[in-house]
């Protein structure tokens, strides 16, 4: 089945079986990696990516239920939020391993696109769900922090 998606304000033409994730449309069809496969369940929060401008699970969002939307991953992220959080995710030094963090950004952005001024635990709420197995979730916390700052500035 052909389905036309919009990606990162490109529109792709993609053969995809109906029922098959989005998550393997952006990695195997479209090749591009930034979106991470975590535990295929919309548990960990490794393949967020938007649609519509909201974070979703990309293992468990089908193509067939995309037709004219907007996606955005990683790669194509370049909204306010998204610029302050990359930034404050550099100065903070936010990264160790780094799995798990295209989808905590995708998150993060989710969050200031909603919530410029965010609490702590309007934070930690949010994230809830973005698990990261290096455990850096006070330099996550302290970069979302921080990104509000900047989109302030």
């Amino acid at each position: 089945m052909t389905i036309e998606l919009k990606l990162n304000g490109k529109t792709h033409q993609v053969d995809a079986d109906p029922g098959t994730p989005l998550l393997w449309v952006i990695r195997d069809d479209l090749k591009l990696t930034g979106t991470k496969f975590g535990c295929g369940v919309a548990a960990c929060g490794a393949c967020t990516v938007h649609v519509d401008g909201e974070p979703v699970r990309s293992c468990q969002t089908y193509v067939e239920d995309l037709e004219g939307s907007e996606i955005t991953t990683i790669e194509g992220l370049d909204s306010k939020a998204g610029q302050a959080v990359q930034t404050a995710w550099a100065e903070l030094d936010v990264v160790q391993c780094g799995y798990c963090q295209s989808g905590q950004i995708m998150s993060a952005v989710g969050l200031l696109s909603e919530n410029a001024s965010p609490t702590v635990p309007e934070i930690d709420d949010y994230m809830n769900g973005n698990a990261c197995r290096c455990a850096t979730y006070q330099r996550i916390r302290a970069a979302i922090l921080r990104a509000s700052e900047l989109m302030e500035a």
